[in-house]
């Protein structure tokens, strides 16, 4: 009955293995594209662990300790070889059947003796069904506690502190030496990046402040000079210590240099400093995944150039930034090169509407701040909403969204319902605010200040509606600010711009050195400029600035009917209007790349050096900024976050990006693995140190404390990282 039950459990367990097989080779087969991508991350991010684990192997063998097992992937296994007294041993899936009473341990029905009779090795070569890594198994040592006390004089924990040191040292000294190689591959290879070339700049930020331009070149960041790319600036700044000066040395459009000295600030809603430089981007479309859409808003497709914008030729990206921004007008006539199947090469235009946003940075402290035209403050149009499918909205021609947080970010969270039909009012993009809780016609600093007063509390805010009959209408929507974590201001879940379309005032202001203020009720609409009749903001700057050094009229109506005038005395001080425009459509151009390649073989093998330890000092930097709480936990990446990124690297981008992305990751572990902290390698080497200077070993309950109270916090630590690895990969 026993023998018949266990042959039952034997069959039964091998039937579910073939099922689980066969529906994974199912799985592969209808997403092979998918699968051969990911199999190609998982080979590409194993062979970082693989080689670390293969610098243990082969000092250990080197120094006499036995290796019990050597895998390339992880368990379970699916082929091991051994050599035995009796020829080589060969298990292929041990773990598909169960164990044989009388077998030798995981034997299977699948274990087979094949050869002549010779010495036996010590080690089984094992390669695991896990595409992913591999490890080590050596005699009398295990990562999960303490030394196991063994009488072979060929255990781990009898070798000498110095051939132990070797061993678990040897994984981190692999891993830098892979690093080199594999970053001289690249540079031998090519590998285009974006460069140190400054593309944009945040208004008030402090690569602005000091004067550096669009355009410009970072030719020395701290006394660094060779191979810089765009990721040296962000690093230099995100890594730099509070109130730390970063010299900074650029080369001008016109061949002149200038040093600079930098201190990076730390946006608001954001937990990394930076200098406030945008990357560099070209005038070439890039490609989208919803082409008829993009070229419906804007008129122009994948592939095409920008060459003309009003006339005037353009020949950077910021030179078309600084175009548009002047424009000031409700479209632009845009001129781009397209190339058509034939090859042929012809001249597309369009017309591409714009927006009024914001010309400085919003941390706006006093009413006097606040952008205007003429000291004419008008209200403020919701253009994005994040939480819900971004839209083009408030998307400075194509600046990333991290600049956007810093020309005018609210966050809220608007009162969400769990029934299946949400019959609330919403914010919606293209509303205008009219009232926020009882202030209206809010102004952006009184939208901040009421948030900033309703924190987790019921919030009215009233706005103009248009529909789809292009009536207007008032819509009464009740949010509840809130605060994200780790930041120190209550925000709102919009993107805003400043409502160009129509010509009511949110306020009037007195700009220091600008033009007086007028005395325009809150709320008023302006009707007439020098006697002609205006029907949004854009008519009343072209009316204004026909008539400048003139003393002109400003007519204006109230709601209620009463009207008035005021008198403007009209310069060209450039302080006197103090809004820009914008693309108000999304258009989504290519980042400018430069080739990073040697001269030849040196030529690499020093650039890949200087790679590697730049990589490995910026590893070092970033855990110390962390443990001084510089730098949040939430911005550190895991194995999921890896793998995700990975993918997409390989996706999207060449084969050899990917190999560089590899070449990072095995610096950065072989800094991860030197920690002095069990059960990483440098913390293993810190107790063979104490063993040293002690005289002897721990003991074992000491170790196993040690190792085990350890694991918990590292394990918290990898749990906390996964968590936000998963949250950034699938659902941000």
């Amino acid at each position: 009955m026993s023998k018949s039950k266990g042959l039952l459990t034997k069959n039964l367990r091998g039937f579910l293995w073939v099922i689980v097989f066969a529906a994974v080779v199912y799985l592969i087969v209808r997403n092979f594209s998918v699968f051969s991508n990911l199999l190609l991350v998982l080979l590409g991010f194993g062979a970082v662990v693989l080689v670390h684990e293969f610098g243990h192997f082969i000092v250990a063998k080197l120094g006499g300790i036995k290796v019990e097992a050597f895998s390339i992937f992880m368990p379970p296994t699916l082929l091991g070889v051994q050599r035995t007294e009796h020829g080589f041993r060969f298990r292929i899936l041990p773990m598909l059947f169960a164990k044989d009473k009388d077998g030798e341990p995981d034997d299977g029905p699948l274990c087979f003796t094949i050869g002549k009779p010779g010495k036996a090795a010590d080690t089984e070569y094992r390669i695991g069904l896990i595409p992913f890594g591999g490890f080590v198994k050596l005699l009398g040592q295990d990562d999960t506690g303490p030394v196991k006390t063994n009488d072979d004089p060929r255990s781990f924990a009898n070798k000498p502190v110095r051939t132990r040191a070797s061993v678990i040292a040897a994984g981190v000294t692999f891993n830098v030496i892979s690093a080199v190689i594999i970053f001289v591959i690249v540079f031998l290879a090519g590998i285009k990046l974006p460069p140190a070339v400054v593309g944009g700049l945040v208004p008030d930020s402090p690569a602005e402040r000091a004067g550096i331009r669009p355009g410009d070149e970072i030719i020395e960041i701290a006394g660094k000079s060779k191979d810089l790319d765009f990721s040296n600036i962000l690093i230099a700044a995100a890594l730099s210590d509070v109130n730390e000066v970063v010299p900074l040395k650029v080369r001008h459009e016109d061949g002149s240099e200038e040093g600079f000295a930098l201190v990076a600030e730390q946006p608001p809603e954001e937990s990394i400093r930076d200098f406030g430089i945008v990357q560099p981007l070209t005038l070439t479309v890039a490609e989208v995944s919803d082409v008829d859409a993009l070229s419906e808003k804007t008129g122009l497709l994948p592939g095409d150039l920008i060459k003309l914008v009003n006339g005037t030729e353009v020949r950077s990206y910021w030179e078309l930034e600084q175009v548009v921004q002047n424009v000031l007008a409700p479209t632009v006539t845009v001129v781009a090169e397209r190339t058509g199947a034939s090859k042929e090469t012809e001249l597309v235009e369009s017309k591409i509407n714009l927006e009024l946003t914001f010309a400085n940075s919003y941390e706006v402290d006093s009413e006097s701040n606040l952008n205007h035209i003429y000291s004419m403050v008008p209200r403020l149009r919701i253009t994005d909403i994040p939480e819900r499918p971004a839209s083009a909205g408030s998307k400075l021609l194509s600046l990333p969204r991290k600049i956007k947080s810093r020309l005018g970010r609210l966050f809220v969270k608007q009162n969400d319902s769990d029934v299946a039909v949400d019959t609330k009012p919403r914010l919606q993009i293209g509303d205008i605010l009219l009232a926020v809780g009882d202030i209206e016609n809010p102004t952006y600093k009184d939208m901040r200040d009421v948030t900033e007063e309703y924190e987790s509390k019921e919030l009215s805010i009233k706005v103009l509606r248009a529909g789809d009959d292009g009536r207007e209408e008032i819509v009464t929507v009740t949010v509840v600010p809130k605060r994200p974590p780790g930041s120190d201001r209550v925000l709102i879940g919009i993107y805003v711009a400043l409502d160009a379309e129509h010509t009511t005032v949110a306020k009037t202001i007195s700009a220091e050195g600008g033009p007086a203020r007028l005395q325009i009720p809150r709320g008023a609409q302006i009707t007439a400029v020098a006697g002609t009749a205006v029907a949004n903001f854009y008519d009343c700057l072209t009316e204004i600035r026909r008539h400048t050094g003139k003393r002109i009229t400003v007519d204006y109506r109230i709601g209620d009917g009463t009207t008035g005038g005021v008198a403007l005395d009209v310069d060209d001080d450039e302080k006197s209007v103090s809004v820009r425009s914008a693309f108000a459509q999304y258009i989504p151009l290519k980042r400018m790349e430069r080739l990073y390649q040697a001269s030849g073989p040196i030529d690499a093998i020093a650039m890949g050096y200087r790679r590697t330890i730049m990589f490995i000092a910026q590893t070092y930097v970033t855990l110390r900024r962390l443990i001084g709480g510089l730098i949040s936990p939430k911005h550190l990446i895991g194995p999921v976050g890896i793998i995700a990124f990975s993918y997409r690297i390989v996706v999207e981008q060449p084969l050899v990006n990917y190999a560089y992305f590899l070449g990072l990751i095995s610096a950065c572990i072989a800094v991860i693995n030197f920690l002095p902290l069990p059960p990483f390698d440098g913390g293993l080497i810190v107790l063979m140190l104490i063993e040293k200077i002690k005289g002897s070993a721990l003991s074992e309950r000491t170790q196993g404390i040690v190792a085990y109270a350890a694991w918990v916090l590292v394990g918290t630590l990898f749990l906390y990282v996964t968590f936000n690895d998963i949250v950034r990969s699938f659902f941000s």
